[in-house]
């Protein structure tokens, strides 16, 4: 084999190599999207089922909220909102939107656009097979994400907080 073929056979390799390496980068990256699209969304939202019914549950998660320092501004029962509406929906659906002022300042005085994640949401609704379940927001995962007092703050007090508001309503 000549010097020039040598030379050829080596940039032939060299270039089948950084080709090799860069699809394998672009493979990699879209398995790695995928994987990011089937898992986050269940990672985002945690949906646990009560060991009450749902009256009971939206009950007990009121006292829960106030005993731990936190405001109920609000519980919406969906299904009553979508009939004022000509909406008829069942299984049940209720919304309680809830606040803790001190939390909510520290976050709103350095991170004002995260308000629209304000106030916290606990879902309470029955699902097919007639369980009640309690959905919300993840957010230890969710302020992992944002990092600074946002992180402080709903990774921090906000998570904890809920753990107690939720504990002895769910099921183990």
């Amino acid at each position: 084999m000549s010097e020039e073929e040598k030379k050829t056979n080596i940039l032939y390799s060299k270039q089948v190599l950084l080709l090799s390496g860069l699809l394998g980068i672009l493979i990699g990256v879209i398995l790695c999207a995928i994987v990011i699209f089937a898992l986050v969304p269940s990672m985002m939202i945690v949906t646990k089922e009560s060991r009450l019914g749902l009256d009971e549950t939206v009950a007990e998660l009121e006292k829960a909220t106030e005993q731990n320092g936190w405001i109920i501004s609000t519980v919406m029962d969906m299904n009553k909102s979508m009939a004022k509406h000509n909406v008829e929906f069942e299984p049940r659906v209720k919304l309680i939107k809830l606040c803790h002022p001190e939390y909510a300042k520290s976050v709103l005085a350095t991170d004002r656009y995260i308000s629209v994640m304000m106030p916290c949401t606990f879902a309470v609704w029955q699902g097919d097979d007639q369980k009640v379940y309690i959905s919300r927001m993840n957010m230890g995962l969710m302020a992992k994400l944002f990092g600074g007092n946002i992180a402080r703050v709903m990774g921090g007090k906000v998570a904890e907080d809920e753990k107690k508001i939720l504990a002895g309503i769910l099921k183990d």
